[in-house]
Formats: C-alpha cells, structure tokens, sequence
C-alpha cells in the first residue's frame, strides 16, 4: 500500500511541476510554445486505443519509446502504464502506418509487468 501512495505522491508531484512550468515560460509577452514533438499525433493515439481496449484502468504514465521507418511503413511505439483496481500493469503499444499518407494500418498491444 505504501508503495502505491509514494507512486501516486511522485506522478502528483511531476503534475504539479509541469503545470507550473508553462507559467514561467510564458511570462514574457510575445514568448511562442514550443511546438509538440513529431510523435504527439501518435502518442494521443496510443492513449485513446489502450483507453479503448482497457476501458476499467486508468493510464498514469506514459513513454515514447520510439519510432523505425521501414520502406513505406513507420512504426511508433509508446509504453503506457495503467492502473486497475487490482493490479497496475504495462501496455506496450505498437501503431503501424504508411509513412506518406499516415493512414493506419496496424495497432498491436502487448501487456507487461514492467
């Protein structure tokens, strides 16, 4: 039980962090936000499928692990960690797309415990 309110304290205290941070960056007048990173597209993605497939868990964390470009198909791989009322667990999610239209052509999931 500890252990899960110390993981609850650090993902709250990492929140409250980086709401904090945009203020302080956006102090100044004229001060552009820095544009999302080339997989956030697919990172919402990924939450809304394992959020989809795993309706009952709440997602607390979440990982881009990374991206391979093979000829014309492009895969983005995020790891996000969900929490359910009786176990916490993995979801390494892989999203296949055509790299020049971006259209989907595959989504694996893969539970893990770490």
């Amino acid at each position: 039980m500890k252990d899960k309110k110390q993981l609850f304290l650090s993902f709250l205290m990492i929140v409250v962090l980086a709401l904090m941070l945009p203020m302080s960056a956006l102090g100044a007048p004229g001060n552009d936000a820095p544009p999302d990173p080339a997989y956030a597209k697919w990172g919402r993605i990924a939450v809304q499928e394992v959020k989809a497939k795993y309706p009952e868990d709440k997602v607390v964390d979440y990982l881009h692990v990374g991206r391979k470009t093979n000829n014309q198909e492009t895969i983005e791989t995020f790891k996000l960690w969900l929490e359910g009322e009786t176990k916490e667990f993995g979801v390494i999610i892989d999203i296949h797309f055509d790299t020049d239209t971006e259209k989907i052509t595959n989504i694996q999931f893969k539970e893990t415990s770490r």
